[in-house]
């Protein structure tokens, strides 16, 4: 393929020619939007500080922090593969929002890095204290950002939102399996989000072969150790049926952190419903009804009674009634029954957040394991260890979840200025992926819009300038 396009003229309109022309246009002026995101919020920074990075200074071409952008700004922009940074190498928006230097500079440079520096930066990533390090940054970037739109306040309490997320994968990825729920073959990550607010906070990647609720406890004992050492108080669980262990339970009383859950039904709980499991005497109402019961139930694992909620429903349509169980740490003087279910529904939200990361992000879980060479002329010069593709695999994931957490910030600003609900796409295509145009007079840049993006990039960034960044 040619470097420029040979004018064309298309067969509807001979008045049309079509070409190339050495010109610094860019289709990602977002970068430059989410960029101004990264940099107030001050997170690659602080990633950077507690970073181990191997590489020798005299080696280094692209420093840590403008490789931590690009990864991050590539994902948000919709570019999920590292071959995607060759083809945008010298696009200027990019250039100038990954680079940590000022000026022209960034367009006088070697631009974007190149997909082989991109690899082993995720190399470096994998190791287990940067994955640490890593997964830390998405819960502080989620905090950054919720404490910025409260002025500085941290929120009195929230709900942590807890659940399975599988991902589809193709080939052989290591600990990537066939799973016959989903019938596919995929791995099958524990994703933590808060419905209220909207923020990712937690990403752990699993074997596709794994029960949903293993090492739930742990994650979820960590995640609420660090939600409210940064941005709340009081953290209480929101999960779903495939959660509620004796184990997981009782180590959550033993925390003293309140949960939500369905409850997976079997023959006692049958029984203990089947008395109101009656439609009462009477014509059927035009809307369907809903009625909630307290009862008092222990399965033969579980080392004491539970408050559980029977809630049984009518379908439209349907001779007999549904029915379905939540179970609960709470209290009727905490929350009425009524109350309860109407918090456990909220869960939609979170599930439609977590179905944006797997859609919109995508992230590209596809490392295989090998062992890397260095070949001088035809002899082998030296040989290095094979490279963690799990590891990788699950940088790869968190990557995604910090490029989601920049996006969300950028659109709870468009969705507080225009007063409507903008998804992660609608953001993308209406004020990042935006025809633009670089113009340089002397040493001075100008990222000319195009018209139709212009109007949101300026109540969109007033509203990012009013936002109160500060450390905790």
């Amino acid at each position: 393929m040619g470097k420029t396009l040979q004018p064309v003229i298309p067969g509807f309109n001979r008045s049309l020619q079509i070409e190339s022309r050495a010109e610094r246009l860019t289709g990602d002026p977002g970068a430059v939007l989410l960029r101004e995101v990264l940099e107030r919020s001050g997170i690659v920074s602080w990633m950077t500080a507690r970073l181990n990075h191997p590489r020798r200074k005299v080696d280094v071409t692209h420093d840590l922090a403008s490789l931590i952008r690009t990864s991050v700004l590539l994902s948000a922009q919709g570019w999920r593969d590292h071959d995607d940074a060759d083809a945008l190498r010298h696009d200027p928006a990019f250039r100038l929002a990954a680079s940590s230097s000022a000026g022209l500079t960034p367009l006088e440079g070697p631009g974007l890095a190149s997909q082989p520096t991109l690899s082993r930066f995720t190399a470096i990533m994998a190791e287990p204290a940067n994955i640490k390090v890593l997964r830390e940054a998405v819960l502080e970037m989620a905090g950054r950002g919720i404490r910025a739109k409260r002025q500085g306040k941290r929120m009195p309490s929230v709900t942590l939102d807890v659940d399975s997320a599988p991902v589809e994968v193709h080939g052989h990825q290591p600990k990537a399996e066939w799973n016959g729920h989903y019938n596919a073959r995929i791995y099958h990550p524990l994703i933590t989000s808060i419905a209220e607010t909207g923020d990712m906070l937690d990403a752990r990647l699993r074997a596709g072969n794994v029960g949903t609720a293993e090492g739930a406890l742990d994650v979820i004992l960590d995640v609420v150790d660090r939600a409210r050492n940064s941005f709340c108080d009081v953290a209480m669980v929101r999960i779903d049926a495939g959660f509620p262990s004796a184990a997981l339970l009782a180590g959550l009383e033993a925390r003293g952190i309140d949960y939500v859950s369905r409850l997976r039904a079997n023959p006692v709980l049958d029984r203990l419903a089947e008395p109101h499991m009656v439609r009462p005497v009477g014509r059927r109402p035009v809307q369907p009804r809903t009625w909630l019961r307290e009862l008092r139930y222990q399965a033969d694992s579980w080392d004491r009674p539970r408050r559980v909620i029977l809630v049984v429903k009518e379908r439209e349509g349907d001779l007999l009634l549904d029915r379905f169980f939540l179970v609960t740490s709470l209290s009727w003087t905490k929350l009425l029954r009524h109350e309860v279910l109407a918090h456990y529904r909220e869960r939609g939200k979170a599930e439609g957040h977590m179905g944006e990361l797997k859609d919109v992000l995508a992230p590209a879980l596809s490392s295989t394991n090998r062992a890397k060479s260095r070949l001088r002329g035809k002899k082998l010069k030296s040989r290095t260890p094979a490279i963690d593709a799990f590891a990788c695999n699950e940088v790869r994931l968190l990557m995604a979840c910090l490029a989601y957490q920049v996006m969300h910030i950028a659109r709870r600003a468009m969705e507080k200025t225009t007063r409507t609900g903008w998804s992660l796409r609608r953001l993308r295509e209406r004020v990042l992926r935006a025809g633009a145009r670089m113009v340089i007079s002397g040493r001075r840049m100008t990222l000319a819009l195009s018209a139709a993006a212009a109007p949101f990039w300026q109540v969109l960034w007033r509203q990012l300038a009013a936002l109160h960044w500060a450390d905790p």
